[in-house]
């Protein structure tokens, strides 16, 4: 446990964390729904599934940094990012371009999680909590290699999608 448990930096870095472990439980509730429903887009299909296995590993990851600081995540927080999440993937399931759009909002979500563990590990050097540095250092790399991922190949899922349209078959999921 960290011995400063007074400092201000400390109690950013907890909120932080708590944040991130929403964020993380907000992504599960974005890729799961999605997953479900991809039908021609297997290498989507198969690279959010991968993510969805990182994404609870993240999550426990972040669990167990609050463990050893004495912390727990925040259920509140937990539940309304998942609610907020769960909408989000509802709302692109009716558009014809779910696949485009569930595409674009992955990507800028991934760089949104991406700026979130780059400012908890600025927090976390700062603060002197090293036994944390490790962990955010993989979660933040895992959302990098994802991110990439989508960047990459959004050219074949765009591509793909009006191929299929093209044919007159589904293409938005």
């Amino acid at each position: 446990m960290d011995t400063d448990v007074n400092s201000e930096t400390r109690s950013i870095f907890i909120v932080g964390l708590r944040n991130a472990h929403a964020m993380e439980n907000q992504a599960l509730s974005i890729m799961k729904p999605q997953v479900k429903r991809i039908e021609n887009y297997p290498q989507v299909a198969d690279r959010l599934q991968q993510h969805i296995t990182e994404t609870e590993g993240q999550i426990a990851r972040l669990e167990s940094i609050l463990d050893r600081l004495g912390e727990d995540h925040s259920t509140l927080k937990d539940t309304a990012m998942s609610m907020v999440g769960s909408m989000a993937a509802m709302g692109h399931s009716v558009a014809g371009d779910e696949i485009l759009k569930n595409s674009f909002a992955n990507f800028a979500f991934e760089n949104y999680e991406i700026a979130a563990y780059n400012s908890l590990l600025v927090l976390g050097e700062a603060g002197g909590f090293n036994q944390a540095i490790n962990s955010l250092q993989q979660n933040l790399s895992e959302e990098e290699k994802m991110a990439d991922w989508l960047k990459q190949n959004l050219r074949g899922v765009t591509l793909q999608y009006a191929r299929l349209r093209e044919a007159g078959e589904i293409a938005k999921s």
